[in-house]
């Protein structure tokens, strides 16, 4: 049986720590959704999704204009340029109101809920 160094221990112990969180951080990406909001016709479709955190809510722009998809709470003001699309990555469980600032009829709501295991 051989002995290792206190040096060569601890790295080892870090090392395996830094490979269990990858693995953790993989398998909960790997259970995050992508969902789709799209701003056509001056509204977004769909107008009330739920989600879970860590998932993306990707918005995309089907209008020949510019929007924006702007939260109430200040979470997020994702600016969508024409035939565009932006992403972001959901952080914290909540109801948020959103809307466009440039057509401020344009809104909707998403709702965040903590992952089901």
């Amino acid at each position: 049986m051989t002995l290792r160094p206190a040096r060569a221990e601890a790295a080892y112990k870090t090392n395996t720590a830094a490979i269990a969180a990858v693995v953790l951080f993989s398998a909960i990406q790997a259970r995050a959704e992508t969902i789709r909001i799209e701003a056509k016709s001056l509204a977004f479709s769909p107008a009330q999704v739920t989600a879970h955190i860590g998932d993306t809510i990707e918005w995309g722009n089907a209008d020949f204009v510019a929007h924006t998809a702007t939260a109430k709470n200040h979470d997020w003001d994702v600016q969508l340029p024409a035939n565009g699309s932006k992403r972001v990555v959901l952080k914290k469980v909540g109801t948020v109101e959103y809307f466009c600032r440039f057509h401020p009829n344009m809104t909707g709501t998403v709702t965040i809920e903590e992952k089901k295991h």
